[in-house]
């Protein structure tokens, strides 16, 4: 149904799109910034910093009708970014993207779970466990001492999903940012 593989250059316009479609969907669309040549650099530049997989739907393999995608407000265009990539006989389902992290706790690599994102027409077919599955695997094969990411408090769909596989949430601790001027004002460049 579903096909997962690592992202190649040719994906970079897609994972944009789909970044920039999860922000809407965490009403942080304001927030983004990043440009291809942004995504090109940190997934394929000379000192990679991050990967990804995306997830494509071949057709004929589809969850529902093709009048259903037809339909859906979500559905891309014949001859858009999402549906044609780097496959043109497939569409864009969904992308997980995932950096190594380090524990001093546990002395060793981990992976971060940065984004996971399915298109809400793709969305209770499986896909997103199938994403996550995939970036522990890779956690498991890499020897990773753990796997983290956030969940929006808010998104209680997200939060029992992730409970539902064994995921503990970490509430002793609360993230903290800096960016943009403030982190350039702390970092002396102002």
């Amino acid at each position: 149904m579903f096909t997962i593989l690592p992202a190649t250059p040719v994906d970079v316009s897609v994972l944009l799109t789909l970044i920039r479609e999860l922000a809407q969907y965490e009403q942080l669309a304001h927030t983004v910034t990043a440009t291809e040549k942004d995504l090109r650099a940190a997934l394929f530049g000379p000192d990679p910093v991050a990967a990804a997989l995306v997830a494509r739907l071949s057709p004929g393999n589809s969850p529902m009708t093709d009048q259903t995608m037809a339909d859906s407000p979500a559905s891309p265009p014949p001859d858009s970014p999402l549906a044609v990539a780097t496959n043109p006989d497939a569409i864009v389902a969904g992308f997980a993207l995932y950096y190594r992290s380090f524990s001093t706790f546990v002395g060793r690599a981990g992976i971060y779970l940065e984004d996971i994102y399915v298109r809400p027409v793709f969305r209770r077919h499986g896909l997103g466990k199938q994403l996550f599955t995939r970036v522990a695997q890779i956690a498991v094969t890499q020897q990773a001492g753990r796997m983290e990411w956030a969940v929006l408090n808010w998104n209680q769909p997200a939060r029992a999903f992730y409970e539902s596989l064994g995921a503990v949430p970490m509430k002793e601790w609360t993230t903290m940012r800096l960016s943009g001027e403030e982190l350039r004002r702390v970092g002396g460049s102002e």
